[in-house]
């Protein structure tokens, strides 16, 4: 069984990716994985964070339970385009109370029970509003900023992996590369569904936003705006692996390229970290701890990719990162 989304031409000219991970949309959707046990990549994160955590983070486990699929509380992960939890606090509690009125239908759709205070909350308790701010800043804290670095450097990573693929191949071979799960049958994607459901997007398009805490695509239809375009929230870890690379260590410095490891492997992301000081290939051999001949052919897939440069003079090369490729090494939006 299969959802199967229907573009028009019109559509396939409104597909946008989001432009920076959003921090509470992420710490939204890493609720459910805290709470659930059996992934091992992501076991290490799990009890580190565990450990952390302050009785005042309960009300998150009631507002974003494991065991409901692909359910997480829509209100919180509507922001886009903010690199900062106190913005993105801001923004959702100034939603118009239209837009929490739909999220909370939904949540009584995927719920077989709500619980009250939740349905308060979405009716503009303050007291209720104060409580689960406080949670998410506290949570945030423990369980997502040491690692903000690298995850948001990831997602970066793979955003400007999309867009190269869009610009020299075009949207139709983004859609058909997009995640393994996912069919790309021109004009339609087909995405694992526990229904069989056809859905036209009649012109509405669709929004891709690569996201860190997710183990497999998720689609949402704006609850509160029938004409918004369809989200498309997707992995950027292909492998369980990637998440150790970027998890790993909580931030310490043996973490640092974590975010390159999980998109390039570790043998690419050094030598992309040799290329940030301009040198030839054999420096760059030298200071990643490979062979010259590697080192020239990790350097011809980064230059392929668009992360280096290199001028030739003679029978000598020079090596060095571009904007792309050093946005990505240091971790900023690109």
């Amino acid at each position: 069984m299969s959802l199967r989304l229907h573009f028009s031409a019109e559509d396939l000219g409104r597909v946008r990716l989001t432009a920076t991970p959003d921090p509470l949309a992420e710490a939204t959707f890493s609720l459910p994985l805290l709470q659930r046990s059996g992934t091992p990549a992501l076991e290490g994160w799990r009890q580190r964070s565990l450990r952390e955590l302050s009785p005042v983070v309960r009300p998150l486990l009631e507002l974003a339970p494991a065991g409901l699929d692909e359910y997480v509380p829509e209100a919180f992960i509507r922001v886009r385009g903010s690199m900062s939890l106190e913005h993105s606090l801001e923004a959702t509690w100034s939603m118009p109370r239209h837009v929490w009125a739909a999220d909370l239908s939904v949540a009584h759709e995927w719920r077989s029970s709500v619980p009250r205070w939740i349905g308060e909350l979405h009716e503009g308790d303050r007291t209720a509003a104060r409580l689960v701010d406080r949670a998410f800043r506290s949570y945030y804290d423990a369980a997502v900023a040491p690692y903000w670095r690298q995850l948001a450097a990831c997602v970066q990573a793979d955003r400007a992996h999309r867009v190269r693929i869009m610009a020299e191949h075009g949207v139709e071979h983004l859609l058909a590369t997009l995640h393994p799960s996912l069919r790309w049958e021109s004009p339609v994607l087909h995405a694992p569904c526990t229904a069989d459901v056809d859905l036209p997007l009649e012109g509405r398009g669709v929004v891709l936003t690569p996201t860190f805490f997710l183990t497999a695509p998720v689609f949402r239809l704006d609850s509160a705006d029938p004409d918004a375009p369809l989200e498309v929230r997707y992995p950027v870890a292909r492998e369980l692996g990637a998440y150790q690379a970027v998890l790993a260590g909580g931030g310490e410095d043996g973490g640092q390229l974590g975010h390159l490891v999980a998109l390039l492997g570790k043998t690419r992301a050094r030598v992309l970290d040799a290329a940030a000081t301009e040198g030839g290939t054999a420096e760059l051999a030298r200071r990643a701890g490979i062979s010259p001949a590697s080192a020239s052919e990790h350097a011809t897939v980064l230059r392929t990719a668009g992360l280096i440069t290199t001028l030739r003079t003679g029978s000598s090369v020079r090596h060095r990162l571009t904007p792309l490729g050093r946005a990505l090494l240091d971790g900023t939006p690109c």
